[in-house]
């Protein structure tokens, strides 16, 4: 005579046996915990998979479109930054290459200040001038922060044909 009690059965002198079924049923409650642990891991997956592939379409638009403005021809668009330039010549925006079409007004009133510098000693004689006579001549203190402050935005003007840098550190205004 056996009672079954959970997974172990007693036989009539109280031993206690291993029931095969009561293991069975343990091991498929667990099986079933397993599975409804990994549901849950699943959906939480696809939520970050589908995040990563709207993250994945957004970015494929955005360099879409730099590929379509980069492809257009030079001249076609030029009208509208030359306009639209002057309400974005702020502090901090970025210097555009010169092309020979733009008007000083679209750069930022620290590089307009910088090349009107140039004109003027241009205008006195002097052709080339240091970043750190740049500095005093822009009212700033000449301390190595603020002339290489001065430097590196006459340098950036270079770099985009603004101005012309020299080997020598010096910066002039751009000869025809």
């Amino acid at each position: 005579m056996w009672k079954r009690r959970g997974v172990l059965l007693l036989d009539r002198w109280g031993l206690l046996m291993v029931s095969v079924l009561g293991l069975l049923e343990a091991k498929e409650s667990a099986a079933r915990e397993a599975v409804e642990r990994a549901r849950e891991e699943a959906v939480r997956i696809a939520a970050v998979l589908e995040e990563a592939e709207r993250l994945v379409e957004r970015l494929v638009v955005a360099r879409e479109a730099v590929v379509e403005v980069l492809a257009e021809p030079a001249g076609r668009g030029m009208d509208v930054v030359e306009e639209n330039a002057v309400a974005a010549a702020v502090t901090g925006s970025p210097v555009p290459c010169q092309s020979g079409r733009l008007a000083r007004t679209v750069l930022a009133p620290d590089y307009q200040r910088i090349i009107s510098v140039l004109e003027t000693e241009a205008g006195a004689g002097r052709d080339r001038v240091r970043a750190r006579e740049l500095a005093v001549a822009l009212g700033l203190e000449a301390v190595p922060a603020k002339i290489e402050g001065v430097r590196s935005r006459a340098k950036r003007l270079a770099e985009r044909g603004w101005i012309t840098g020299h080997q020598s550190g010096e910066f002039s205004i751009v000869t025809p």
